[in-house]
């Protein structure tokens, strides 16, 4: 029997098994070593408990006892808060305020493009070029730090590095330019945390 929303007295993650938004999600609480009940949901059909929840039915919808949350950059934030340590945010507001914009221009100008290749057909190509070009015109970004424009994992980092996980499943190749961003990507895959964030379906996409 399904327990009822309503009645989950430990924190509960809605999260569909392949969605880099939820891989985010999931991510953070890696990062945090929170222990929560992950719900792998059907994005086509989602469950009457988690529409009850959420009236848009989408994911990541995280349920903490009676406060529901559905927009993934509150749900991360709020458990960087929930959970202080380890903080996935540095302290002063100018660092704060650039990694909250550097993730606001990949969800406007990388994730449409992974929208696109996975979708398929003739547009996957182009939105296969523009998306290397995208992460190439970024180097400078990961070269700035030993992290994504600082010098600790942050929550930027819990968007960008399921972006790049899915970089060879997506069939975007970087080639030899693009070395600093696979040095990036390997730093946080070999962590046991990140390990935690996979879903099946996530772990075979890379071999």
């Amino acid at each position: 029997m399904v327990q009822s929303a309503r009645s989950r007295t430990v924190l509960t993650l809605y999260t569909t098994a392949d969605d880099i938004q939820c891989h985010r999600a999931r991510l953070v609480l890696a990062a945090k070593g929170v222990s929560y009940e992950r719900v792998l949901v059907d994005s086509a059909k989602p469950p009457e408990d988690l529409i009850d929840l959420n009236p848009y039915g989408t994911t990541p919808t995280l349920v903490d006892r009676d406060l529901t949350l559905y927009d993934t950059a509150v749900v991360c934030e709020y458990l960087d808060e929930r959970y202080p340590h380890p903080p996935l945010m540095p302290i002063d507001p100018l660092s704060r305020a650039r990694l909250r914009l550097a993730t606001v221009r990949i969800e406007r100008d990388w994730l449409p493009e992974v929208d696109t290749i996975r979708a398929g057909g003739r547009p996957a190509d182009a939105a296969r070029k523009r998306l290397r070009e995208q992460l190439l015109a970024s180097l400078p970004l990961f070269k700035a730090a030993k992290f994504f424009l600082n010098p600790e994992m942050s929550l930027v980092d819990c968007l960008v590095a399921p972006v790049v996980w899915r970089l060879p499943w997506l069939g975007v190749e970087l080639g030899r330019e693009g070395k600093p961003i696979v040095d990036y990507g390997e730093r946080l895959f070999h962590s046991q945390g990140y390990a935690r964030s996979l879903t099946n379906e996530e772990r075979a996409m890379r071999p």
